[in-house]
Parts: structure tokens; C-alpha cells; sequence
């Protein structure tokens, strides 16, 4: 007889198995010294089928397994509990874990692989089309001779893509990465899709790639962002939502960057002199979206597949109503503008700046982090708390300031920090507001 490794049973004892007379025991209790040790060669006492044993309090049904307690028997050496199980039934438990093992794999391997499962496959990722995530900003400037003047890569007095300013900057920044969702991209890495689908999980998501390739239909699908250009300077402004806008008479200064990008409701109407009245991109997500004038870009920040179903709808047939909140049907706003925020860059921004603080980026981030690699320069505005502490919006009186940043999906402390580092590598300015 031969004793398997010893099994970790809590109040019981430990745990050893035995092939004794053509059953496999598990013995409870300290283990022999040898295989010839006495207490394991006693003639087991096995209950009957129509027994039940009791351990403890509690009844156990005994058709599958027998237990029997042996302390206080006269003939035994130590307190045991004996259990005897029928090998023919060992099997069928065996070939039960078998049969879970494989299935396992199976699963993992179709999820892993695509085979199988339409709802949760990806839509033909290869490798060689698999968007860049890894950082290749700073090794492109490692050419360069230590006391070698760097180029400039705008026309600006300052410039977000201009290395050897900051370490930390370069070591994250990717400017390969496009913030938007085009034809030219529209295959995600498998980690990037898996991440982006569970952040607001549906019970059987639309298959990704024909969702898009209806929506490219609506839309052009292309970027409208080109590469650094020496001789450009293009001035963006990332407007915030904040209450320290109010009051701090930005307006003018807002309006005349080149981009002006704004956030889900912002409402410029009555606050042109503080927030601006010019408008050229405003980032929305269908339970958020508003219509907007002709030359306003509406850029799509998406959280699942039905997210591009509805901007579909919303730009045709009008058929999605309701999300998990009701949706506008229609969406006035200009089709050639439509862009849809990259999902591997919203990945990209989680993983390399936010750095899994909070469950994912606010779009506050998002919208900033888009700037920084389509724009020259950037200056930010409405973000953060008033000089009184409020956290609220400059639209409206909410004297439970702050309520809307304890959310739990995002880390306001840590973006806050992300962005004075920002400031501080001289990648953007930030307007504080009162």
C-alpha cells in the first residue's frame, strides 16, 4: 500500500489514502510511521448503504461515501475517521474532473484563440495589424548625440512633442498610437478588446467587426490627424467641467486656441464669458450626447459594442432607444465629423499613465491624453476643485459639491497628480480658475 501526499482537512486532521481489499481508503489522522503500522491494517468497519453517519452535528448522506469514527474502539491505537469509497465510484468522480478539465481548456483556448464563441471573437486580429502599445517615443530620440540639440517638432514656444524635457514623459508618451478608431485600425489586440468589452459588460455582445464595418459605412472612418509638422503650431484647449470656471472670465483666452474640446453636457450658451462659446470637438457617450452645430466634431467615446450600434442607429434608422439609460433615437450632428475614441488608446492611457487607478480613466483624462497627441500645445482648463475645495459644475448650484467624484470608477486623486506632473514637465499649462 502506498500513501499520497498529506491533505489539509481543518478540524479534522490530515488526510491518507490507501488501496486496502480492492476499496481506496482516506484515513483521518496522524499517519503511520511505515506502511505496517498497525492502525492501518485493522479490518475496517464499513457502514452500510442505508447508514448515515453523524461528525460533528451534522448528517451526511452516506450512499456515496461512509464514514465511521473508530475513536473509542478498544482495538484501536489513535482516533481516526475512516472513509470508504467503491473504486468503480472514484472513477466516475475522476472522469467527472476529467471532463471539467478539458471543457476548461477548451473555453480558455477558444477565448485565447477565437475559435468558437462569435459573440466574445475578436474580428480577425493578426499580428502584424495589432496596434502599438509599447512605448517607442523615448527610443526614438536615443539616437542623438547627450550634448546634440534636439529638434523641435512644432512651431510653438512649446511643444508636447518635443523630447529630452522630461524622462518620465518620454518613457510613457507613444505618439504611434492613434486616439482614433479607423478603418486603417480596426483590429484590436486581443488584451484590449477583452479589457474594453468588460467595462460595461453585455450578456452577448454584438460581433465587433460587423458593427464597424456598418458604422464605416455612416461615417468616413478615417483620421483626420496627421504627424508632427516643424513648421506647425496647433493650439488646443482641453475645457473641463469644472466649477472653478465660473467667474474666471476664460472665455476670450478658450477661444482663441485652433481646438477647443469639450465634455458631455457643457453647456457654452450663458457662459460664453467664462467657458467660451467656440466648440470644435466635444466627446460624448451615447447616455450623455447632445446635438451639435455643423462644424463641431462629435467624438464617440465608447464603453461597449452597443455603443457603436447606437451612433449607427442614431445617424440612420434610429432604431436603439435605450442602453441601460434612454438615448437620444436621432443625433443631429455632421456625419464627416463623427470620430470614435480607439479603444487601444483608452487602454493605453490606463496602462501607462493612470496606471490601474480607479477602473478605468474619466474621460476628463481621456479627452486630455487625446490632445496630447493630436495637438502642439495644450492648455487645461476647468479641471479639479474651486479655490473653496467644490468639486462641482460651473452650470449648475449643487451644494452637495463633490458627489459626483466619489463615484469609485475613477481615482481623482491620482489624475489630479498626473496632470501637475504634466504641468510640470512643461507638456501643459494649466489654468486654475477660482
Amino acid at each position: 500500500m502506498a500513501y499520497l501526499p498529506r491533505l489539509n482537512t481543518g478540524k479534522v486532521g490530515s488526510l491518507w489514502l490507501q488501496s486496502y481489499q480492492g476499496e481506496l481508503q482516506v484515513m483521518v489522522g496522524v499517519p503511520p510511521e511505515n506502511e505496517h503500522s498497525s492502525p492501518f491494517m485493522l479490518t475496517p468497519y464499513v457502514c452500510s448503504t442505508e447508514q448515515e453517519t453523524r461528525r460533528g452535528g451534522q448528517t451526511f448522506d452516506d450512499d456515496i461515501i461512509h464514514l465511521h469514527n473508530f475513536a473509542g474502539r478498544q482495538t484501536q491505537q489513535c482516533n481516526l475517521l475512516y472513509i470508504s469509497v467503491r473504486v468503480r465510484r472514484i472513477w466516475v468522480l475522476l472522469g467527472s474532473l476529467v471532463l471539467v478539465f478539458l471543457t476548461s481548456l477548451f473555453f480558455s483556448v477558444s477565448l485565447r484563440g477565437g475559435v468558437g464563441f462569435n459573440y466574445l471573437e475578436p474580428p480577425g486580429w493578426e499580428e502584424s495589424r495589432r496596434v502599438k502599445l509599447v512605448p517607442s517615443y523615448a527610443g526614438a530620440h536615443s539616437l542623438s548625440a547627450p550634448d546634440a540639440p534636439q529638434q523641435k517638432t512644432c512651431a510653438c514656444t512649446r511643444c508636447v512633442g518635443d523630447p529630452g524635457v522630461s524622462d518620465w514623459f518620454d518613457e510613457n508618451y507613444d505618439p504611434d498610437i492613434s486616439p482614433v478608431w479607423t478603418r486603417d485600425n480596426i483590429q484590436l489586440p486581443s488584451d484590449v478588446y477583452y479589457w474594453w468589452v468588460m467595462l460595461q459588460p453585455q450578456f452577448k455582445p454584438h460581433s465587433i467587426q460587423q458593427v464597424l464595418l456598418r458604422l464605416f459605412q455612416v461615417i468616413p472612418g478615417r483620421s483626420p490627424y496627421g504627424s508632427w509638422d516643424p513648421g506647425r503650431c496647433l493650439r488646443c484647449a482641453v475645457v473641463g467641467n469644472s466649477g472653478n470656471l465660473r467667474g474666471a472670465g476664460y472665455g476670450p483666452t478658450i477661444d482663441g486656441h485652433n481646438y477647443v474640446m469639450r465634455i458631455n453636457l457643457a453647456p457654452t450658451v450663458g457662459y460664453e464669458e467664462d467657458a467660451g462659446s467656440h466648440t470644435t470637438h466635444h466627446f460624448m457617450y451615447p447616455e450623455s450626447a447632445k446635438n451639435l452645430a455643423a462644424n463641431v466634431s462629435f467624438v464617440l467615446v465608447p464603453f461597449k459594442t452597443l455603443d457603436l450600434v447606437w451612433i449607427t442607429s442614431a445617424l440612420s434608422t434610429g432604431q436603439i432607444r435605450f442602453t441601460y439609460a434612454p438615448v437620444k433615437q436621432f443625433l443631429r450632428v455632421d456625419k464627416d465629423k463623427v470620430q470614435i475614441f480607439n479603444p487601444a488608446f483608452f487602454k493605453y492611457i490606463h496602462d501607462h499613465w493612470t496606471r490601474h487607478h480607479g477602473r478605468y480613466p474619466s474621460t476628463g483624462m481621456l479627452v486630455l491624453f487625446f490632445a496630447l497627441h493630436v495637438c502642439d500645445e495644450v492648455n487645461v482648463f476647468g479641471f479639479g476643485a474651486d479655490s473653496r475645495g467644490n468639486w462641482h459644475h460651473y452650470w449648475e448650484q449643487n451644494r452637495y459639491s463633490g458627489e459626483f467624484r466619489k463615484t469609485g470608477v475613477h481615482d481623482a486623486d491620482y489624475e489630479a497628480q498626473i496632470i501637475q506632473q504634466l504641468a510640470k514637465a512643461g507638456k501643459i499649462t494649466v489654468f486654475p480658475g477660482k
